[in-house]
């Protein structure tokens, strides 16, 4: 969904827009690294049960849903985006302080979910602001972006090594001082202005447009978010597994380093596979190795087994991701990109925070063969897209019979 190239325009980007755009991206992406893989460990030591840390986790999932795009509406009517990203950083690392206090399951669970609703925005924001400087200047969002996905890498390999040498209360104060950096770098974020289309978070507010109503891409949007959402157990409860199973810190943060370095590597690749292989051949791929993924997950495959099964990510999320957006830009008009991208945002929102919530009961009823129905999942997923690919314009004729190739 991002355009090659952008129509020059009037007046000159703002000063060193590239590097603090790429710092802007490290920030957020600093606190996810330490707030993925480790902040479940530390729920964990409060003694919560596994049901119980699947609704903490969950909760903010379905919170955020909401609270992202109503933030997205406030900061594209706003004069200047980056505003809300002051507030959203402040409002997190203050709630970062309070979650402290909190060792009981509901003040956690509260404070926890309001600093999410306070942190939903940012992330967006920062990808709205980007796209911006694309549209307007012609910057290359990749070189952008790339960065935020290495200081995620970074933070996951050093929170591993801090919590194998201090433990579960590593968590918040790496939180805590990676929330402070979003509050610095919104601060220093550049200036760009109102913006000229409204951001994809903003659209989730508004009708989608005829041309998303669609059956066949209904259906291979739901689909591809269901596999995504697959990853759910491997979110919430997989450091907590490798941890019971003896792995230390630093393998563990070796291990999420490495499905996020695949992924980094995919994305890089992505253009030249596109040339080679059918959009729908990254997105089948992707579902079916999903599937594959989270059967092999319950098996004792040793770290060395866990870290290939890891590079999987490139394909069960960043090949198909990228198959899904080219057949968004083959089907909506660039007008209605924002609209598109705002629904593949709420898909994936409700459906991982649902699979994040039952996770708990199936981890907790069943241990790591849970990972069996976050296979059901992403086959779910495949049906549904197998079942968009099935129904799409180009394969039916008149009278709903399949067209010929031409």
């Amino acid at each position: 969904m991002i355009p090659a190239s952008a129509p020059p325009v009037l007046g000159p980007p703002p000063r060193h827009f590239a590097l603090r755009i790429a710092l802007l991206f490290c920030a957020p992406l600093i606190v996810n690294g330490f707030a993925m893989p480790y902040f479940p460990v530390w729920l964990s030591t409060l003694s919560m049960s596994d049901f119980e840390i699947g609704v903490v986790l969950a909760v903010p999932m379905f919170i955020r849903v909401i609270t992202a795009p109503l933030a997205g509406v406030l900061a594209d009517r706003l004069g200047e985006r980056t505003i809300v990203l002051i507030w959203s950083g402040c409002l997190s690392l203050a709630l970062a302080f309070v979650l402290f206090f909190a060792k009981e399951f509901w003040p956690v669970l509260v404070i926890y979910a309001l600093q999410s609703a306070a942190y939903s925005p940012y992330l967006p924001i920062v990808e709205a602001i980007a796209l911006s400087g694309v549209r307007r200047w012609g910057f290359d969002y990749a070189l952008m972006r790339v960065w935020g996905s290495i200081a995620f890498i970074g933070a996951t390999m050093l929170g591993g090594w801090m919590i194998g040498l201090i433990g579960g209360s590593m968590v918040l104060p790496a939180m805590a001082a990676g929330f402070g950096l979003t509050v610095v770098m919104a601060c220093a974020a550049p200036r760009i202005g109102r913006p000229r289309r409204p951001s994809p978070i903003a659209a989730i507010t508004e009708v989608p447009p005829q041309s998303l109503r669609q059956p066949d891409l209904q259906l291979l949007l739901i689909g591809v978010t269901l596999v995504n959402s697959s990853h759910a157990m491997l979110f919430a409860f997989s450091a907590i597994y490798w941890q019971q199973i003896g792995y230390g810190g630093t393998q563990i943060g070796a291990l999420w380093s490495a499905g996020v370095a695949a992924e980094v590597l995919m994305f890089f690749f992505a253009k030249s596979i596109i040339k080679r292989y059918s959009v729908w051949t990254m997105i089948f791929s992707g579902c079916l190795l999903a599937v594959l993924r989270w059967l092999i997950f319950p098996m004792d495959l040793g770290f060395s087994g866990y870290f290939i099964l890891q590079c999987f990510h490139a394909f069960t999320y960043a090949i198909m991701h990228t198959g899904m957006q080219h057949k968004l830009v083959e089907r909506v008009a660039e007008e209605q990109e924002a609209s598109a991208q705002g629904l593949y945002f709420f898909y994936t929102g409700i459906f991982t925070a649902i699979f994040t919530f039952l996770s708990g009961y199936f981890y907790a009823w069943y241990g790591v063969s849970g990972f069996y129905s976050m296979s059901l999942v992403a086959l779910t997923g495949c049906c549904f897209a197998f079942a968009g690919w099935y129904l799409q314009p180009q394969r039916l004729g008149s009278g709903g019979k399949t067209r010929e190739a031409s």
